[in-house]
Protein backbone atom coordinates (compact mmCIF):
# COMPACT_ATOMS: atom_id res chain seq x y z
CA UNK A 1 0.00 0.00 0.00
CA UNK A 2 1.29 3.40 -0.68
CA UNK A 3 2.23 5.27 2.42
CA UNK A 4 2.71 9.19 2.47
CA UNK A 5 4.94 11.09 3.96
CA UNK A 6 2.61 13.42 5.76
CA UNK A 7 -1.24 12.82 6.25
CA UNK A 8 -2.94 16.25 7.47
CA UNK A 9 -6.48 14.73 6.73
CA UNK A 10 -6.31 11.70 8.59
CA UNK A 11 -5.23 14.18 11.40
CA UNK A 12 -8.23 16.24 11.09
CA UNK A 13 -11.15 14.35 9.84
CA UNK A 14 -11.08 12.82 13.63
CA UNK A 15 -11.83 17.34 14.70
CA UNK A 16 -13.94 17.75 11.58
CA UNK A 17 -17.31 17.89 13.73
CA UNK A 18 -15.20 20.66 16.63
CA UNK A 19 -13.15 22.30 13.36
CA UNK A 20 -17.06 22.97 11.85
CA UNK A 21 -18.32 24.21 15.02
CA UNK A 22 -15.48 26.38 16.04
CA UNK A 23 -15.67 28.06 11.92
CA UNK A 24 -19.52 28.58 12.56
CA UNK A 25 -18.91 30.44 16.04
CA UNK A 26 -15.95 32.84 14.21
CA UNK A 27 -18.38 33.58 11.63
CA UNK A 28 -21.26 34.29 13.68
CA UNK A 29 -18.83 36.59 15.56
CA UNK A 30 -17.54 38.85 12.72
CA UNK A 31 -14.68 39.32 14.81
CA UNK A 32 -11.70 38.21 12.27
CA UNK A 33 -8.54 40.26 13.44
CA UNK A 34 -7.29 39.85 17.03
CA UNK A 35 -10.19 39.38 19.95
CA UNK A 36 -10.71 37.08 22.00
CA UNK A 37 -9.89 33.56 20.33
CA UNK A 38 -6.64 35.29 19.47
CA UNK A 39 -5.91 35.74 23.42
CA UNK A 40 -7.17 32.80 24.15
CA UNK A 41 -4.83 30.80 21.90
CA UNK A 42 -2.07 32.88 23.53
CA UNK A 43 -3.07 31.67 26.86
CA UNK A 44 -3.04 28.29 25.93
CA UNK A 45 0.25 28.42 24.21
CA UNK A 46 1.77 30.11 27.00
CA UNK A 47 0.53 27.29 29.56
CA UNK A 48 1.59 24.76 27.12
CA UNK A 49 4.54 25.57 26.62
CA UNK A 50 5.34 26.74 30.37
CA UNK A 51 6.84 31.03 28.71
CA UNK A 52 5.41 34.24 30.45
CA UNK A 53 4.02 35.63 27.22
CA UNK A 54 3.17 33.67 23.74
CA UNK A 55 2.31 36.47 20.98
CA UNK A 56 0.84 34.48 18.03
CA UNK A 57 1.85 36.00 14.22
CA UNK A 58 1.38 35.11 10.87
CA UNK A 59 3.86 32.91 10.22
CA UNK A 60 6.68 30.91 11.56
CA UNK A 61 9.24 33.06 9.17
CA UNK A 62 7.73 36.52 10.52
CA UNK A 63 7.73 35.19 13.70
CA UNK A 64 11.28 34.70 13.18
CA UNK A 65 12.01 38.04 11.49
CA UNK A 66 9.52 40.19 14.45
CA UNK A 67 11.79 38.94 16.72
CA UNK A 68 14.88 40.40 15.33
CA UNK A 69 13.16 43.75 14.61
CA UNK A 70 12.08 43.72 18.43
CA UNK A 71 15.72 42.72 19.68
CA UNK A 72 16.77 45.72 17.28
CA UNK A 73 19.03 43.62 15.08
CA UNK A 74 19.85 45.15 11.58
CA UNK A 75 22.50 46.76 9.63
CA UNK A 76 25.80 46.00 10.53
CA UNK A 77 24.74 43.31 12.75
CA UNK A 78 25.93 39.95 12.38
CA UNK A 79 23.86 36.61 13.82
CA UNK A 80 25.36 33.07 13.73
CA UNK A 81 23.25 30.35 12.56
CA UNK A 82 23.40 26.82 11.59
CA UNK A 83 23.82 26.24 7.47
CA UNK A 84 21.76 22.98 7.96
CA UNK A 85 18.11 24.32 8.66
CA UNK A 86 15.75 25.58 6.43
CA UNK A 87 15.99 29.10 4.74
CA UNK A 88 13.57 31.27 7.10
CA UNK A 89 16.54 31.13 9.63
CA UNK A 90 19.09 32.88 7.91
CA UNK A 91 16.27 34.92 5.14
CA UNK A 92 15.11 36.44 8.25
CA UNK A 93 18.34 37.23 9.24
CA UNK A 94 19.00 39.34 6.14
CA UNK A 95 15.75 40.87 5.50
CA UNK A 96 16.31 42.47 8.98
CA UNK A 97 19.40 44.07 7.55
CA UNK A 98 21.60 42.08 9.37
CA UNK A 99 24.08 39.57 8.20
CA UNK A 100 24.03 35.45 8.57
CA UNK A 101 27.19 33.49 9.37
CA UNK A 102 26.75 30.42 8.83
CA UNK A 103 28.32 27.65 10.95
CA UNK A 104 28.58 23.78 10.69
CA UNK A 105 26.45 21.20 12.41
CA UNK A 106 27.12 18.71 15.00
CA UNK A 107 27.28 15.00 13.91
CA UNK A 108 25.24 13.68 16.28
CA UNK A 109 21.67 15.59 16.18
CA UNK A 110 22.39 18.40 13.40
CA UNK A 111 21.98 21.60 15.35
CA UNK A 112 24.56 24.48 15.43
CA UNK A 113 28.50 22.86 16.02
CA UNK A 114 29.65 25.67 18.45
CA UNK A 115 33.38 25.16 17.76
CA UNK A 116 32.43 26.27 14.43
CA UNK A 117 30.34 29.41 15.55
CA UNK A 118 33.59 30.60 18.08
CA UNK A 119 35.74 30.74 15.23
CA UNK A 120 33.04 33.61 13.41
CA UNK A 121 32.82 35.73 16.51
CA UNK A 122 33.57 39.33 15.21
CA UNK A 123 33.16 42.19 17.01
CA UNK A 124 29.66 42.57 15.17
CA UNK A 125 28.29 39.69 16.15
CA UNK A 126 24.97 40.14 18.30
CA UNK A 127 23.09 37.14 18.69
CA UNK A 128 22.95 33.53 18.13
CA UNK A 129 20.13 31.96 16.43
CA UNK A 130 20.14 27.92 17.43
CA UNK A 131 17.59 25.54 15.44
CA UNK A 132 15.98 22.86 16.75
CA UNK A 133 15.67 20.78 14.17
CA UNK A 134 14.11 17.91 13.32
CA UNK A 135 11.54 17.85 16.49
CA UNK A 136 15.04 17.67 19.01
CA UNK A 137 16.19 20.74 21.17
CA UNK A 138 19.97 21.63 21.12
CA UNK A 139 22.19 21.51 23.91
CA UNK A 140 20.80 24.84 25.41
CA UNK A 141 23.30 24.43 28.61
CA UNK A 142 26.22 25.05 26.11
CA UNK A 143 24.47 27.58 24.19
CA UNK A 144 23.62 29.16 26.64
CA UNK A 145 26.95 29.62 28.32
CA UNK A 146 28.44 30.15 24.75
CA UNK A 147 26.28 32.98 24.55
CA UNK A 148 26.90 34.64 28.14
CA UNK A 149 30.70 34.49 27.33
CA UNK A 150 30.51 36.16 24.40
CA UNK A 151 27.70 38.79 25.26
CA UNK A 152 24.69 37.65 22.90
CA UNK A 153 21.13 37.39 21.83
CA UNK A 154 19.91 33.97 22.03
CA UNK A 155 16.85 33.40 19.24
CA UNK A 156 15.44 30.14 19.38
CA UNK A 157 14.28 28.96 16.01
CA UNK A 158 11.92 26.40 17.07
CA UNK A 159 9.73 26.03 14.01
CA UNK A 160 9.63 22.25 13.97
CA UNK A 161 10.01 21.33 17.87
CA UNK A 162 7.11 22.62 19.68
CA UNK A 163 6.67 20.33 22.60
CA UNK A 164 10.13 19.58 22.75
CA UNK A 165 12.49 19.88 25.72
CA UNK A 166 16.13 19.83 26.90
CA UNK A 167 16.33 18.76 30.73
CA UNK A 168 12.55 18.86 31.08
CA UNK A 169 11.89 22.32 29.79
CA UNK A 170 10.24 22.76 26.78
CA UNK A 171 12.15 24.94 23.77
CA UNK A 172 10.95 28.50 23.04
CA UNK A 173 12.40 29.18 27.37
CA UNK A 174 16.10 29.37 27.15
CA UNK A 175 16.58 32.51 24.74
CA UNK A 176 15.27 36.06 24.64
CA UNK A 177 12.29 34.51 22.55
CA UNK A 178 11.46 31.72 20.99
CA UNK A 179 9.95 31.22 17.20
CA UNK A 180 7.49 28.59 16.41
CA UNK A 181 5.27 27.51 13.16
CA UNK A 182 1.95 26.37 12.96
CA UNK A 183 2.84 25.23 9.07
CA UNK A 184 0.41 22.14 8.48
CA UNK A 185 3.71 19.80 8.30
CA UNK A 186 4.40 20.83 11.76
CA UNK A 187 3.42 19.22 15.06
CA UNK A 188 1.05 21.48 15.71
CA UNK A 189 -0.37 21.67 12.42
CA UNK A 190 -2.93 24.70 11.34
CA UNK A 191 -4.75 25.21 7.78
CA UNK A 192 -2.37 27.80 6.52
CA UNK A 193 0.37 29.52 7.50
CA UNK A 194 0.82 30.75 11.58
CA UNK A 195 3.29 31.13 14.32
CA UNK A 196 3.87 32.17 17.71
CA UNK A 197 6.56 34.22 19.42
CA UNK A 198 7.34 33.10 23.06
CA UNK A 199 9.60 35.24 25.68
CA UNK A 200 9.86 35.75 29.42
CA UNK A 201 10.68 39.32 28.90
CA UNK A 202 7.46 41.49 29.85
CA UNK A 203 9.13 44.59 28.02
CA UNK A 204 10.54 42.83 25.10
CA UNK A 205 6.39 41.17 24.98
CA UNK A 206 4.85 44.46 24.98
CA UNK A 207 6.99 45.46 22.25
CA UNK A 208 6.49 42.54 20.02
CA UNK A 209 2.64 43.12 20.08
CA UNK A 210 3.28 46.75 18.77
CA UNK A 211 5.15 45.35 16.18
CA UNK A 212 3.14 43.16 14.97
CA UNK A 213 0.31 45.62 14.56
CA UNK A 214 2.35 48.26 12.56
CA UNK A 215 3.75 49.36 15.70
CA UNK A 216 0.12 50.80 16.71
CA UNK A 217 -0.66 51.81 20.10
CA UNK A 218 -2.73 53.55 21.04
CA UNK A 219 -4.99 52.93 17.42
CA UNK A 220 -3.49 54.90 14.90
CA UNK A 221 -0.99 56.49 16.78
CA UNK A 222 2.44 54.67 15.37
CA UNK A 223 5.71 54.49 18.44
CA UNK A 224 7.35 52.68 16.07
CA UNK A 225 7.23 50.75 12.27
CA UNK A 226 6.40 47.46 12.29
CA UNK A 227 3.65 44.95 9.84
CA UNK A 228 1.24 43.42 9.58
CA UNK A 229 2.57 40.41 11.17
CA UNK A 230 -0.77 39.47 12.64
CA UNK A 231 -2.35 35.95 13.01
CA UNK A 232 -6.42 35.30 11.82
CA UNK A 233 -8.69 35.08 14.54
CA UNK A 234 -10.44 31.97 12.53
CA UNK A 235 -6.67 30.18 12.61
CA UNK A 236 -6.47 30.53 15.83
CA UNK A 237 -9.87 29.24 16.97
CA UNK A 238 -8.86 26.51 14.75
CA UNK A 239 -6.05 25.51 16.50
CA UNK A 240 -6.96 25.75 20.13
CA UNK A 241 -8.92 22.61 18.92
CA UNK A 242 -5.87 20.68 17.92
CA UNK A 243 -3.80 22.31 20.75
CA UNK A 244 -5.42 20.07 22.99
CA UNK A 245 -4.27 17.22 21.04
CA UNK A 246 -0.43 18.14 21.08
CA UNK A 247 0.30 15.62 23.21
CA UNK A 248 -1.49 12.81 21.46
CA UNK A 249 0.56 13.65 18.56
CA UNK A 250 3.85 13.93 19.97
CA UNK A 251 3.16 10.30 22.05
CA UNK A 252 2.28 9.02 18.29
CA UNK A 253 5.21 10.27 16.35
CA UNK A 254 7.31 8.90 19.36
CA UNK A 255 6.00 5.23 19.10
CA UNK A 256 6.29 5.41 15.18
CA UNK A 257 10.03 6.46 15.75
CA UNK A 258 11.03 3.60 18.64
CA UNK A 259 8.99 1.32 15.95
CA UNK A 260 11.51 2.42 13.24
CA UNK A 261 14.66 2.49 15.84
CA UNK A 262 13.95 -1.31 17.23
CA UNK A 263 12.72 -3.22 14.03
CA UNK A 264 13.72 -1.06 10.73
CA UNK A 265 16.52 -3.29 8.60
CA UNK A 266 18.32 -0.21 7.78
CA UNK A 267 20.58 -0.74 4.61
CA UNK A 268 24.74 -0.69 5.05
CA UNK A 269 26.08 2.46 5.66
CA UNK A 270 22.41 3.97 6.65
CA UNK A 271 22.12 5.72 10.14
CA UNK A 272 18.84 5.97 11.77
CA UNK A 273 18.30 9.11 13.96
CA UNK A 274 18.47 9.19 17.80
CA UNK A 275 17.14 11.28 20.67
CA UNK A 276 20.43 11.89 22.65
CA UNK A 277 20.46 12.40 26.80
CA UNK A 278 18.15 14.95 27.76
CA UNK A 279 16.40 15.23 25.27
CA UNK A 280 12.34 15.28 24.79
CA UNK A 281 12.22 14.60 21.09
CA UNK A 282 8.98 15.23 19.62
CA UNK A 283 10.12 13.64 16.20
CA UNK A 284 8.76 16.49 13.19
CA UNK A 285 10.64 14.20 11.28
CA UNK A 286 12.54 11.00 11.43
CA UNK A 287 15.66 11.55 8.97
CA UNK A 288 18.11 8.86 7.92
CA UNK A 289 21.79 9.27 6.51
CA UNK A 290 22.61 6.97 3.90
CA UNK A 291 26.43 7.33 3.08
CA UNK A 292 27.67 6.65 -0.37
CA UNK A 293 28.35 8.59 -3.45
CA UNK A 294 24.96 8.34 -5.19
CA UNK A 295 23.21 5.96 -2.58
CA UNK A 296 20.82 8.36 -1.09
CA UNK A 297 19.48 9.19 -3.95
CA UNK A 298 19.16 6.06 -5.17
CA UNK A 299 17.32 4.97 -1.89
CA UNK A 300 14.78 7.40 -2.36
CA UNK A 301 14.26 6.45 -5.87
CA UNK A 302 13.60 3.22 -4.63
CA UNK A 303 11.24 4.31 -2.14
CA UNK A 304 9.36 6.29 -4.43
CA UNK A 305 8.81 3.61 -6.53
CA UNK A 306 7.43 1.32 -3.89
CA UNK A 307 5.22 4.29 -3.05
CA UNK A 308 6.77 5.33 0.11
CA UNK A 309 6.91 9.00 0.93
CA UNK A 310 10.32 10.71 1.28
CA UNK A 311 11.77 13.96 0.97
CA UNK A 312 15.31 15.50 1.46
CA UNK A 313 15.54 18.21 4.23
CA UNK A 314 17.77 20.03 2.85
CA UNK A 315 19.39 19.46 -0.59
CA UNK A 316 21.22 22.54 -0.65
CA UNK A 317 23.01 23.77 2.81
CA UNK A 318 21.96 27.71 3.46
CA UNK A 319 26.28 28.99 2.85
CA UNK A 320 25.59 27.43 -0.67
CA UNK A 321 22.72 29.08 -1.39
CA UNK A 322 22.68 31.50 -4.69
CA UNK A 323 21.28 34.10 -2.75
CA UNK A 324 24.09 34.52 -0.15
CA UNK A 325 27.09 33.78 -2.86
CA UNK A 326 27.97 37.63 -2.08
CA UNK A 327 28.64 36.67 1.75
CA UNK A 328 32.27 35.43 3.03
CA UNK A 329 32.92 31.76 2.00
CA UNK A 330 31.80 29.24 5.28
CA UNK A 331 33.58 26.16 5.59
CA UNK A 332 30.44 23.58 6.85
CA UNK A 333 31.89 20.50 5.41
CA UNK A 334 29.03 18.11 7.91
CA UNK A 335 26.49 20.09 6.50
CA UNK A 336 27.83 19.94 2.83
CA UNK A 337 27.66 15.72 3.51
CA UNK A 338 23.87 15.93 5.14
CA UNK A 339 22.46 17.42 2.55
CA UNK A 340 23.93 14.70 0.19
CA UNK A 341 22.56 11.49 2.67
CA UNK A 342 19.75 12.62 4.36
CA UNK A 343 16.29 11.12 4.10
CA UNK A 344 13.37 11.69 5.75
CA UNK A 345 10.41 8.88 6.12
CA UNK A 346 7.03 8.60 7.27
CA UNK A 347 6.72 9.33 10.76
CA UNK A 348 3.23 11.32 11.43
CA UNK A 349 1.25 10.02 14.64
CA UNK A 350 -1.74 8.54 12.73
CA UNK A 351 0.54 5.80 10.90
CA UNK A 352 -0.96 2.43 11.01
CA UNK A 353 0.79 -0.60 11.92
CA UNK A 354 0.46 -2.00 8.48
CA UNK A 355 1.90 1.12 7.13
CA UNK A 356 4.80 0.74 9.22
CA UNK A 357 5.33 -2.51 8.14
CA UNK A 358 5.28 -1.63 4.64
CA UNK A 359 7.65 1.52 5.45
CA UNK A 360 9.82 -1.63 6.86
CA UNK A 361 9.28 -3.74 3.91
CA UNK A 362 10.74 -1.14 1.08
CA UNK A 363 13.28 -0.55 3.36
CA UNK A 364 14.26 -4.40 3.73
CA UNK A 365 14.67 -4.33 -0.16
CA UNK A 366 16.88 -1.83 -0.75
CA UNK A 367 19.95 -3.30 -2.45
CA UNK A 368 22.03 -0.68 -3.71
Amino acid sequence: MPVPLLDVNAQNRPLEAELKDVFAKVLATGRFILGEEVEAFERECAQSIGAKHAISISSGTDAILVALMALEIGAGDEVLCPSFTFFATAGCISRSGATPVFCDVREDDFTIDLATAAKRITPRTKAIMPVHLFGQCCDMDAIRAFAEEHKLIVIEDAAQSIGATFKGVQCGNFGEVGCFSFFPSKNLGGFGDGGLVTTNDDALAEKILKLRNHGMHPRYYHQMVGGNFRMDALQCALLRVKLRQLDSYADGRARNAAWYAANLPLPADCKAPAALEHRGHVWNQFTLRIAGEGRRDAFKQHLADRGIGCEIYYPVPLHRQECFANLPASDCPVSDALAKEVLSIPVYPELVQAQLDEVALAVAAFQA
